[in-house]
């Protein structure tokens, strides 16, 4: 290029991205701005820069891009780190702070000012003149691109403030920390030969590019919180496992092949292959997201899921730390196969865990307030208190027993029941939950469900 820096040609980009050989001293980064939550979107590029450079054995380099001094935060920070390790993802390399490194930016625009290709204005920014040329670059999913820099203008490379711009600020970071691809989203297109320039200026080598497509949602447009929860940490407080959601932002745009789906990362890893990143964008599928959780819930022991519940249980002060275990995977055992997330638990099986239990009026007016049904559970109660043992079986036969001596069916019988027990309408299997309830508190909820039905629609006793 003319006037630049001792040019130097571009790092070859003829390795293709279906390439099956390994690639040696591959380097990549994940460079997140603290300034909000760690945004699904990044959480997949972080993904698959991790992924890549597992796959290579390469170095996973974290760098935080926190020159907005006035937007950055530090609790964005930390959501960041326990994003990443709720992931899985362990930085190699970092963090870097770029608020750390400015004396280094302004050395290379101080070499930029040298060399008669920068010039520094009234203000004090430093500014980039952008020579007029075609810019092509080889990009690993789009193939090649060419922009005419006339397209743009000048390259602020300093501002008044003595802090650099982004692509500026990048091209020098990613030099100095030998990036050899640069995996992000393609919405950066349009910075890509705004920076190639300034690589070639400064007798940078140029990386690898390569530009996954966005992510968007049931509109076709980029994913927003019009679309429902876009942080890492909301999917994380509402109880997603943590392999079950990497496995999901894996398969957004792109395919292991053969129909798979459940995949566990370390299997990811070993295939992991650029080639088969798609260039369309990638639809945020919630229903799908929810059918691999419960997948993923499915296989796990009751003893690991029972673990798993306790841990969020306890950080929420539902459940103490003392809990009985056998009791708490007995009711594992019954809710697996029922839950889609972990909040599915204080959701919809809070009941086993609070007394009372919080009634839905729409299913005490329905059930508990149809004719009969009083008498019905006055009825229960005194023979289930004069049982010698308390479990499913047992339970069971004296709850037939008494539907066919009054000549009901279970919905006239079963349901109310399952009501005065849960306060909802649906419920684990119910000789289950009375067993795990214990007899002390079914004895207890049915005579206060009893008072319940008795008293006007609408008052809560």
């Amino acid at each position: 290029m003319s006037g630049s820096v001792n040019p130097s040609n571009p790092r070859d980009m003829s390795d293709s991205a279906g390439a099956a050989e390994l690639i040696k001293g591959v380097r990549v980064r994940f460079a997140p701005s603290p300034t909000g939550k760690l945004h699904v979107g990044s959480a997949r590029t972080a993904l698959f820069n991790w992924f890549f450079a597992k796959h290579h054995s390469g170095t996973f380099i974290l760098r935080i891009e926190d020159t907005d001094q006035k937007r950055s935060d530090s609790a964005f920070l930390k959501d960041i780190y326990a994003s990443l390790a709720f992931l899985g993802i362990q930085a190699d390399e970092g963090p870097i702070f770029q608020s750390q490194r400015l004396a280094i930016y302004q050395e290379y625009a101080q070499k930029l000012l040298d060399a008669k290709l920068a010039v520094k204005e009234e203000n004090g920014g430093i500014v980039f003149k952008v020579p007029f040329k075609q810019v092509t670059f080889q990009d690993l999913l789009h193939g090649p691109i060419t922009v005419d820099t006339s397209m743009f203008e000048d390259l602020v490379l300093m501002k008044s403030d003595g802090l650099p711009t982004y692509n500026f600020a990048c091209v020098v970071d990613d030099a100095l920390m030998k990036i050899t691809h640069i995996i992000r989203g393609d919405d950066h297109i349009a910075n890509t030969p705004k920076q190639i320039v300034l690589y070639e200026a400064l007798n940078f080598q140029v990386p690898v590019f390569c530009h996954i497509p966005l992510i968007v949602g049931a509109d076709r447009s980029r994913l927003s919180k019009r679309h429902g929860a876009t942080s890492v940490d909301e999917y994380r407080q509402v109880g997603y496992l943590a392999d079950a959601f990497v496995n999901y932002l894996a398969l957004l745009g792109w395919s292991p092949g053969g129909n798979r789906e459940m995949m566990p990362p370390q299997e990811i890893i070993q295939i992991f292959d650029l080639s088969r990143v798609r260039k369309t964008a990638a639809f945020f599928d919630q229903r799908k997201l929810d059918w691999l959780n419960g997948q993923y819930l499915k296989q796990l022991s009751a003893k690991d899921l029972a673990r798993a519940i306790a841990e969020r249980l306890i950080e929420k002060g539902v459940l103490a730390k003392g809990y009985d275990h056998a009791w708490l995977e007995r009711i594992t055992a019954a809710i697996h196969g029922r839950i889609r997330v972990l909040s599915d638990v204080e959701k919809e099986n809070a009941f086993f865990f609070e007394e009372p239990p919080a009634y839905d009026e729409a299913a005490v007016n329905e059930h508990l307030r149809q004719e009969g049904a009083v008498a019905r559970l006055n009825l229960l109660r005194e023979r289930l208190s004069a049982l010698a043992d308390f479990e499913p079986a047992t339970l069971e036969t004296t709850v037939r027993g008494l539907m066919a001596e009054l000549s009901l069916e279970p919905k006239q019988f079963v349901h109310p029941v399952r009501v005065a027990l849960t306060g909802r309408s649906v419920s684990p299997p119910l000789y289950e939950t009375m067993a795990i309830l214990g007899r002390e508190k079914v004895l207890r909820r049915l005579e206060d469900a009893v008072k319940r039905a008795s008293s006007p629609a609408g008052n809560v006793l």
